[in-house]
């Protein structure tokens, strides 16, 4: 992983980074920018954050800097943790201290004392990460790299500078950003840098659920997520972070029987969606849509392995693994509820004939959602029989015809009856009551049945016929 050092220069040549220069030239502060930034240059990826590094002040260096970028500088100091940022433009420079840092074991707080750039390089999580280009004018470009980076990225490596069960055991958090980047970038964690994520996996307990579930999005929206929850698997510390979906793993065999390993098969629709959409919310929908199997498993003499209403029980586990991982209690939460509810519908309308009705409770209950949806639902055919999977696809694409053409014939899509409870309880002069909720659904249904088209005039006919049954008759207006 070579660049000439006019390639390089390209990278560092913008005006933030030439002011960076004459800044730490005049406080004759020694400055480099290092970590994400130097490593993105190498790897040919964009970013946008940059990390600068001086030996001495690094609060000192981004006022100087703020000040002669002049108006379109925004500068934020954080005096209790020794960094700046100052946002110019499309970028965010943060400024630190060159600086040690030793460890209490109950703590990843560390405790800080000013040091040297080889202390601050010793402190980094990983050597892809410890490089740093100097940006004072007598070796602008110079690359620093002492823990062989550039190497281990030529090999695909994650690699930690220091002793690794030091360095883990001093942040546990950084056993989950190895991962992450295995995830990310397709590298390898090195051996020896892996056998100490797994005699250190219990640490992570010390970390927050923020911090974690960070870094578990940043696995579920890498290129192929299941690389990242592999090694979390394999490691341990997917037991500890998330038992429900470790508790997925494994085949059990009864009568010469066995259901799929559904670990495996939730990691392969979550690669399979994953080329198809970008959407951090539809991913965990995809990895949590059977989660209730372990739970809903059960052994029939006649139908062999069974999961019945793996769906539904899902759907009630979502809140309790949101609020303990400290994901969104909101829309997004009910967003993966709902697709995990309604994932298998659209696989049963692909086995057989499709009624409009089907189709039209199918527009009814997705609503916006119906496109992924159907996603999913493509993405968790995974037979390993092509002919099943040609099949399922292409009556998929059937399912999806009849939902445009319904959608377009019936607007049933988020759609709500033309009348209305309040109109139903002035009509009839009725306080809120079971038979205004009932001639309400009576309606709905008969629309999403196909038994009356989705108008006023039709769905008014047809409350009278449903409330004279009921023994109710309109009120007579004065």
């Amino acid at each position: 992983m070579y660049l000439e050092r006019e390639e390089l220069l390209k990278h560092i040549s913008a005006k933030p980074f030439r002011i960076i220069s004459e800044a730490a030239d005049e406080l004759q502060v020694e400055t480099y920018v290092i970590g994400g930034y130097v490593r993105d240059i190498f790897l040919n990826r964009p970013s946008k954050d940059i990390d600068v590094v001086a030996v001495g002040s690094g609060i000192e260096l981004a006022k100087l800097v703020a000040a002669k970028l002049g108006k379109g500088a925004f500068l934020s100091v954080f005096k209790n943790f020794g960094t700046a940022q100052v946002k110019c433009k499309d970028l965010e420079i943060e400024f630190v201290g060159a600086r040690k840092e030793s460890y209490a074991r109950d703590s990843r707080k560390p405790l800080v004392e000013d040091g040297t750039l080889e202390d601050d390089q010793n402190r980094r999580d990983f050597t892809i990460n410890a490089l740093a280009i100097c940006l004072n004018k007598e070796r602008y470009g110079e690359l620093v790299d002492p823990f062989g980076g550039l190497n281990d990225m030529d090999d695909l490596i994650i690699r930690t500078p220091l002793d690794p069960d030091i360095t883990f055991s001093d942040d546990p958090l950084r056993m989950m950003r190895a991962v992450r980047f295995a995830s990310q970038l397709g590298f390898f964690i090195e051996p020896d840098t892996f056998d100490a994520i797994v005699r250190n996996r219990q640490r992570i307990e010390i970390i927050s659920k923020e911090r974690i579930v960070d870094e578990l999005n940043k696995i579920v929206l890498s290129p192929k997520p299941s690389l990242g929850f592999d090694l979390l698997d394999k490691s341990g510390l997917l037991g500890i972070i998330f038992p429900e979906l470790s508790a997925l793993k494994g085949v059990e065999t009864k009568e010469g029987k066995g259901h799929k390993d559904n670990f495996a098969h939730t990691l392969m629709v979550l690669d399979r969606l994953s080329k198809n959409s970008q959407s951090l919310w539809l991913r965990w929908s995809a990895l949590l849509h059977d989660i209730a199997k372990p739970v809903t498993k059960r052994w029939d003499s006649k139908l062999g392995w069974t999961f019945h209403n793996h769906n539904f029980i899902g759907e009630k586990m979502i809140p309790g693994i949101f609020r303990r991982m400290k994901l969104p209690m909101n829309d997004k939460m009910k967003y993966v509820q709902k697709m995990v509810r309604l994932h298998m519908r659209p696989i049963v309308l692909s086995d057989e004939d499709v009624t409009d009705s089907a189709i039209r409770r199918l527009l009814f209950d997705a609503g916006d959602d119906i496109d992924d949806l159907m996603t999913l639902c493509e993405a968790d055919i995974t037979s390993k029989n092509p002919e099943k999977v040609r099949r399922f696809l292409k009556n998929f694409q059937l399912v999806r015809s009849r939902l445009s053409e319904i959608e377009e014939k019936d607007r049933v899509r988020n759609f709500q009856p033309p009348i209305s409870g309040e109109d139903i309880m002035e009509i009839f002069s009725l306080p809120p009551s079971r038979p205004v909720g009932q001639l309400k659904e009576n309606i709905k249904n008969a629309i999403l049945d196909g038994v009356i088209p989705n108008e006023y005039d039709a769905a008014y006919a047809y409350m009278l016929e449903c409330a004279a049954k009921m023994g109710l008759s309109p009120a007579k207006k004065m």
